[in-house]
């Protein structure tokens, strides 16, 4: 029955929505082309299309773009979480911690564990307790900082284990990075069940209409707490590969992401009011924030100049993707 409802309702979407719809879709990527485009053109002689230029630009966002597709589902389930930097953090600094003491295997799953732990206490404490979700991550949010840095006693665990460090972060396969196969697989994954799969509809319609949803059948609160959950796994599996990357797990991995990871979602046009995301469009989102650093750089901005110049060009390519 549910299932019927929300075909119906998808399929009657007025030709002005479905044209806005095609909008917000449409900007991301005209934006992220024209960028490029006038970085080649500008930077061609700082060496902007250089292929390890390139390639290191995707280093740099990989792991940002894999916390914006979780955060792409909270945000069109009506929620927000603001705890994914810093339980990034805590899950490099417990990895780091177990690895040493337990070898591989222990270590991954202590990263997953932490990350799973900490997803169903704040889906608990949204759903069934009833606190907001922006009060609870945000108190999570100080709760993993401070966790981080009393067991690590705010120094850098290194990571020794070169079989860890090439499979999370570290290595390349042949000239590509990695990473670049992280975010491949977990975007498909997140494309498919978001755009493909019974959940992303019903994930959608909570947070699109929370009380049409559950006349239709939705349980409202187990998608909500499933999609908390989704993000905070993803944020564990982030420190992981912090971790594997830099070859130490800090308690600082992670400190201001969840900024960054929101704005990648919201410039990929997933709205913060709920109802539609998209997860291409967040990766996309998040690249496309990596390329504006790396090409202001090149321009050799300082780096308070590059948070103006960063912010506008954000604000600005939100605001044309925005209904009306």
């Amino acid at each position: 029955m549910s299932n019927a409802i929300l075909t119906k309702s998808q399929n009657s979407v007025s030709p002005l929505a479905f044209i806005r719809d095609s909008w917000r879709q449409a900007v991301i990527y005209l934006g992220f082309a024209v960028l490029f485009i006038i970085f080649s053109i500008t930077l061609r002689d700082q060496g902007f299309l250089d292929l390890n230029n390139l390639l290191n630009i995707v280093r740099q966002t990989a792991i940002i773009a894999i916390m914006a597709i979780a955060m792409t589902f909270v945000l069109a389930a009506g929620e927000i979480d603001l705890s994914v930097g810093s339980l990034a953090g805590l899950s490099s600094v417990v990895t780091a911690m177990v690895l040493h003491d337990y070898g591989l295997v222990a270590g991954v799953l202590a990263g997953l564990c932490i990350g799973c732990l900490v997803g169903i206490i704040t889906g608990f404490l949204t759903t069934k307790i009833g606190i907001p979700s922006f009060l609870v991550t945000l108190a999570a949010m100080g709760i993993c900082t401070g966790t981080s840095m009393w067991i690590s006693h705010t120094a850098a665990i290194p990571i020794l284990n070169q079989t860890y460090a090439f499979i999370f972060g570290g290595g390349d396969i042949g000239p590509l990075p990695i990473l670049l196969f992280w975010m491949a697989i977990i975007g498909i994954a997140g494309h498919v069940a978001l755009k493909h799969n019974t959940f992303g509809r019903r994930v959608l319609a909570t947070g699109g209409n929370k009380t049409a949803a559950q006349y239709s059948g939705i349980n409202t609160n187990a998608i909500k707490a499933r999609v908390m959950l989704m993000s905070s796994m993803a944020a564990g599996l982030a420190g992981m590969l912090y971790a594997g990357r830099l070859q130490s797990g800090r308690f600082q991995f992670g400190e201001g992401d969840e900024m960054s990871v929101i704005a990648a979602a919201v410039l990929g046009g997933t709205g913060l009011a709920g109802g539609h995301g998209t997860v291409i469009g967040s990766i996309i989102g998040a690249i496309m924030i990596g390329m504006i650093n790396n090409g202001l750089t090149l321009h050799g901005l300082e780096y308070s100049q590059q948070l103006v110049a960063r912010g506008a060009i954000i604000v600005l390519a939100v605001a044309l993707s925005k209904k009306n």
